[in-house]
């Protein structure tokens, strides 16, 4: 996995993050296991609950491309008055992680950085280590 050039696509994604209300900017990279990579930003909205996370935008694209099959993403994002590396490094929301549990194995990489040199990596299963799925539905993702 070409680690630097997931994070340079998360942080170019950022750059077109829609956060007029928060401030606070995200953006996102989806490797794919063909080696594609699908960006995405998050985008406000005044109502709140119609924006969308720059995760989920990411992983929607590649979902609305035919793509099922993920090996890693980058996340960056912070305060849009500051540079990346003062900030934190910022997680997937609930919501994110649980969209993720759909698509992407519990080895699925999660990369949270500031930048190409300053970054952290954790699988889906850490962060979400009991998932929601089709199990707990009595279904399985065939049927």
């Amino acid at each position: 996995m070409d680690v630097v050039r997931l994070i340079q696509a998360a942080m170019a994604a950022r750059d077109n993050a829609y956060a007029p209300y928060s401030q606070f900017g995200v953006g996102a990279a989806l490797l794919t296991q063909g080696g594609r990579i699908y960006t995405g930003c998050n985008v406000e909205n005044a109502a709140l609950t119609p924006g969308c996370c720059a995760e989920r935008v990411a992983l929607f694209s590649a979902l609305a491309q035919g793509e099922r099959e993920f090996q890693a993403m980058a996340i960056v994002g912070g305060p849009l008055d500051r540079p990346l590396e003062q900030g934190e490094y910022c997680a997937p929301c609930g919501v994110c992680r649980q969209v993720m549990a759909e698509f992407c194995a519990p080895t699925f990489s999660i990369l949270l950085a500031r930048g190409p040199d300053d970054f952290l990596q954790y699988t889906l299963a850490q962060l979400l280590p009991l998932p929601f799925g089709p199990g707990n539905l009595g279904a399985s993702k065939e049927g």
